[in-house]
């Protein structure tokens, strides 16, 4: 990992421009966690609206130091979570041994270093991913909101590579709508949840269009799809009751508001992050 001196950090961005005073807030942490520093770290030099940038892959070598090294359950809870979040925002057509769009950089700081940056950044997220079962089994035994559970889910789904999970339960975190994409007609989905049938299928956002008849979401009893059936274990293990009533209906059948077609919901749900 880069170390906190030298002028590389200047050369590199946040998403309000150079990452400077980077090195002095690992440093602050490094120290001792502060949760204001941290917040400070995260939001005004790693992440901005599902975007990282290269200030972000120079810390997250320090978040999985940290993550790996604490004995607080709740610090390594909140690293395990923001790491994920990090790595759900990363373009996964980047190939080694670095981003093309870091080619100016690589003018700038070398290529060995924008090397060494990316496959620093890949062992990070291998690392905070291997906590994975203990930060879930630690979530199950104590008394974490279902908010938190379903954000330590997204991180898991990131860390196992099934980014298209991870943003879509980022992007309806709160379980109060999901949409999804026809894939004969192409027009959106409306998925509801309905507290006597579980999800019904609306033409067009409920909310702004009322009586709309709603096409009935036949859940399911096994998971077929691989990628929900893991998820599955995980919202099993920590009794997260939002995703436990919804999933079956998510991984279901239903008929399209719009064109009437048959269709199965998790890969419909799944092809807009799919990118």
């Amino acid at each position: 990992m880069l170390k906190w001196e030298g002028g590389i950090w200047g050369k590199l961005t946040g998403p309000y421009g150079s990452a400077e005073h980077v090195p002095t807030l690992l440093q602050q942490l490094d120290q001792a966690f502060s949760q204001e520093t941290f917040d400070e770290l995260f939001q005004e030099y790693l992440y901005h609206q599902n975007t990282i940038y290269t200030a972000t892959y120079a810390a997250m070598p320090f978040l999985a130091k940290w993550a790996c090294s604490t004995s607080e359950v709740l610090i390594r809870r909140e690293l395990f979570i923001n790491g994920g979040i990090i790595e759900a925002s990363r373009d996964k057509r980047e190939a080694a041994p670095f981003p093309a769009s870091w080619l100016a950089l690589a003018e700038e700081i070398g290529r060995d270093t924008c090397t060494e940056l990316y496959s620093d950044y890949l062992a990070a997220v291998g690392r905070l991913g291997s906590l994975a079962e203990d930060v879930l089994s630690e979530a199950a035994a104590s008394s974490a909101e279902d908010t938190e559970k379903r954000y330590i889910l997204i991180a898991d789904a990131a860390y196992r590579g099934s980014v298209a999970v991870a943003n879509m339960l980022f992007t309806f975190s709160g379980g109060e709508e999901y949409v999804a994409e026809c894939p004969f007609c192409e027009s959106e989905i409306y998925l509801w949840p309905d507290e006597a049938s579980g999800l019904q299928a609306y033409e067009q956002d409920p909310v702004f269009h009322a009586n709309q008849e709603p096409q009935a979401v036949q859940p399911v009893s096994v998971f077929a799809e691989a990628e929900a059936g893991a998820l599955a274990e995980r919202v099993a293990m920590l009794q997260e009751q939002t995703l436990t009533n919804h999933l079956p209906f998510l991984a279901g059948h239903t008929r399209c508001p719009s064109c009437r077609e048959n269709l199965p919901v998790w890969p419909s749900l799944l092809s807009i992050f799919r990118g």
